[in-house]
C-alpha cells in the first residue's frame, strides 16, 4: 500500500510540474487578471483598441485603451502600478506584470532564444 502510495505522489508531483505551460499562464493572466481582461482595452496584442466613441458638450471624443505592446518593461511596470483614468487596479505581484510583458513580446522573446550566441 505504501508502495502505490509513494508511486502515486511521485507521478502527481511530476504531472503538476508540466500541468499549464508558460503560454497558457500568460494569455489566462492578459484575458483575466483580476476580472476585466487587458484584452477589453488595449486588444489582442496589445496594440490599443477603441472603446467609446461620445459626444461632450456637442464636440465627440473617443476614449480607448492605449497601445502596451511597444513600450519599455520600465514603462509598462510603472503603468500597470500607476493610477490612471479609465483604467482598474490590479495590484499586480512582480511576477505578473512581468509574465503579461512576457505575453505581449512572446515571439521577440522566442526568436530571442533561437538566435546562437556568439563565441567570445
Amino acid at each position: 500500500m505504501r508502495g502505490i502510495f509513494a508511486l502515486f505522489l511521485t507521478i502527481s508531483l511530476y504531472g503538476a510540474e508540466s500541468f499549464i505551460t508558460k503560454e497558457e499562464y500568460a494569455s489566462g493572466l492578459y484575458h483575466n487578471p483580476r476580472g476585466i481582461g487587458c484584452h477589453l482595452c488595449h486588444g489582442e496584442g496589445g496594440e490599443g483598441k477603441l472603446i467609446a466613441r461620445y459626444r461632450d458638450k456637442g464636440e465627440m471624443k473617443t476614449f480607448a485603451g492605449a497601445p502596451i505592446n511597444k513600450i519599455t518593461f520600465r514603462d509598462f511596470y510603472d503603468k500597470v502600478n500607476s493610477q490612471i483614468v479609465g483604467m482598474p487596479r490590479y495590484y499586480l505581484t512582480d511576477t505578473e506584470i512581468q509574465t503579461l510583458y512576457y505575453y505581449l513580446h512572446r515571439e521577440e522573446f522566442k526568436r530571442a532564444a533561437q538566435k546562437p550566441r556568439k563565441a567570445q
